[in-house]
């Protein structure tokens, strides 16, 4: 892919602050598991000032994709946020599962999500993840309707591409499952992650790895992480040294509304992959 001003790859760092929105999400009677509602809690109370000081010290603006309810629940956290000068998507309402809820539900959480972040920033946000990734067939016409731009929780390509929605387009920003911290680091068993945590160092070490390939191939190095695991301490000094030498490897880093805008640029002049949103109408055999 081409980039603006020579730039030979992309890049993007993203932060799903989650907090404890996937323990109450989880089941009924998460509240009252107060271990597991502080490791959450540890995102928006230490690991978001640690990860915002990193950012205004390197002169970095990136993007944080937060649930509604989340915005209401700690509003110091959001509001640091945003005097960064950082971009904030939408993330559902509670974390929520939308391939659990229907169509109705849907569009209900994410009103209420929208209004929780456009009451707090002064604007209604453009960009799109969904919890755990999934996407239904009834978001991205949900989406459109509520004016996004992008959404960034499909994965068929490695760079930004246009998803078709019934003749409407909307960017995509590909994640993958390899650019994200729940497998090193995720150790929850309250929503049912298990994962044999990986030291720092050999926890990160996949995500640089892809770093050179972006650069290799002139392309998006993305990645997703969490505030309450990669923000912490031993984890978030392996990235803040990664970093001191990644900016200077010719990379535009930047929010992912950023890279939407470049995205949609490129498509209107036929440069960029466009795909059917793969929406089947019942089984395949």
């Amino acid at each position: 892919m081409d980039w603006p001003n020579g730039a030979g790859f992309a890049a993007a760092i993203t932060f799903d602050m989650d907090a404890d929105s996937l323990i109450h999400a989880a089941g009924p009677d998460g509240w009252k598991n107060a271990y597991a509602v502080s490791m959450g809690q540890y995102g928006p109370h230490v690991a978001i000032p640690r990860i915002l000081e990193t950012y205004r010290r390197l002169g970095m603006k990136q993007s944080f994709f937060i649930p509604g309810w989340c915005v209401q629940t700690y509003p110091k956290a959001v509001e640091a946020i945003l005097e960064g000068g950082h971009e904030i998507g939408c993330h559902g309402w509670i974390h929520e599962n939308p391939a659990n809820r229907s169509a109705d539900q849907q569009a209900e959480d994410l009103d209420k999500a929208i209004e929780a972040l456009a009451a707090f920033s002064g604007y209604r946000p453009r960009g799109y993840r969904a919890p755990v990734y999934q996407i239904t067939n009834d978001l991205p016409g949900l989406l459109l309707d509520r004016g996004f731009t992008y959404d960034s929780s499909m994965m068929a390509d490695d760079d930004p591409y246009a998803l078709d929605v019934s003749g409407r387009k909307l960017i995509e920003i590909p994640p993958h499952w390899g650019i994200d911290d729940w497998p090193p680091f995720a150790h929850y068993e309250e929503i049912g992650y298990m994962m044999p945590v990986r030291g720092p160092s050999e926890g990160l070490a996949p995500f640089f790895e892809e770093f050179v390939a972006a650069k290799k191939d002139g392309g998006l190095w993305h990645a997703v992480w969490h505030p309450f695991l990669t923000g912490r301490r031993a984890r978030w000094q392996v990235v803040e040294e990664w970093l001191e030498t990644a900016l200077t490897e010719g990379a535009w880093f930047a929010t992912l509304g950023e890279i939407a805008d470049h995205s949609a640029k490129l498509d209107a002049e036929g440069g960029l992959r466009v795909l059917p949103f793969p929406a089947y109408e019942g089984p395949q055999t």
